[in-house]
């Protein structure tokens, strides 16, 4: 490309004055700039975009052709400048999140979100914690949310919110029952729980930490839908987030467990970059994620009621 957009601005404003003093008066320049420019410009391209009539400079066919397409640059170059100048206004983000805060609540989130910036691009990519640390690190991601605490100097974890892993049965697992587990039933169950590594894994092993050389871990799945399944066909017990578990526990598909004396409770993080001020984007993003309902109590079998087996 042989032109600037100074020149064609210079050219754009000698068509409006024409006369060459006059543009560059109006472009806050010398007169011998703004006549260099014009006559550089045609010299690269072989034109004469000007005829002069007298002190007048008018143009000429080629001109006329020209100025309709300069018009039409300058109008994208402005509006260009504008998007790179008001890009937080945009709202564009990108997040990363562990499977149970991806899949169930940041779209719930998207939808606040897009009212308050309706021509965002909203890039949700989904896996397990290390996975979206990763992706922070890797600056493939303006945001992460996770289900772990996790520590690394490049990265910055602030607090979410309160979750909790419920563990739990099929309605016809001869456990649904008991109205809370013994150590032998911890012991004699077929565990089927989150591959090592995601945040749910790693709060069950800190919490069951004691137990955990005398259970079967039967089956370690990666999708939080794959260990619903597989529970429900009767195959084990779970551990997962109540937040996934919901709608399960009102229809009766699946029966919460009570694990006495076992805090299972954690927090769930924002990850951000260290090196980076935090973008405006990313504080809304964040704010939204916050002012999502707080409700997240669940349907725990106190022994009092206790979920009656068949007659």
């Amino acid at each position: 490309m042989k032109y600037t957009l100074r020149q064609i601005a210079i050219f754009l404003a000698i068509a409006q004055n024409r006369t060459v003093a006059q543009a560059a008066a109006q472009l806050h320049m010398s007169q011998s700039a703004a006549s260099d420019a014009l006559l550089n410009l045609e010299h690269h391209y072989g034109v004469q975009l000007f005829e002069r009539r007298g002190k007048r400079l008018l143009l000429s066919a080629m001109g006329h052709t020209v100025r309709r397409e300069a018009l039409a640059l300058m109008q994208q170059a402005r509006t260009l400048d504008t998007l790179l100048m008001r890009h937080e206004e945009v709202g564009h983000i990108r997040v990363a999140a562990s499977f149970t805060i991806g899949n169930y609540l940041a779209t719930r989130v998207m939808a606040g979100y897009l009212r308050r910036y309706p021509q965002a691009d909203i890039a949700l990519n989904v896996g397990n914690s290390p996975q979206v640390a990763e992706q922070v690190l890797n600056d493939e991601a303006d945001v992460g949310m996770i289900e772990a605490e996790l520590q690394h100097r490049d990265l910055a974890l602030l607090p979410w919110r309160e979750d909790e892993l419920v563990v739990f049965c099929s309605a016809q697992h001869p456990l649904a029952r008991k109205p809370s587990l013994t150590l032998q039933d911890i012991r004699q169950a077929a565990w089927i729980l989150r591959e090592p590594g995601s945040g749910a894994r790693h709060t069950f092993d800190r919490v069951m930490a004691p137990l955990l050389p005398q259970m079967n871990i039967y089956m370690q799945l990666k999708h939080n839908e794959a260990i619903k399944n597989a529970v429900e066909a009767g195959l084990g017990v779970g551990c997962l987030s109540e937040i996934v578990l919901r709608n399960n526990f009102a229809s009766g598909d699946l029966v919460p467990l009570r694990l006495p004396q076992r805090n299972m409770r954690r927090k769930f993080y924002f990850v951000l970059p260290r090196s980076k001020p935090v973008a405006t984007c990313v504080e809304h993003w964040m704010e939204d994620c916050r002012n999502l309902d707080q409700d997240v109590s669940v349907a725990r079998v106190p022994q009092e009621s206790a979920r009656p087996g068949p007659s």
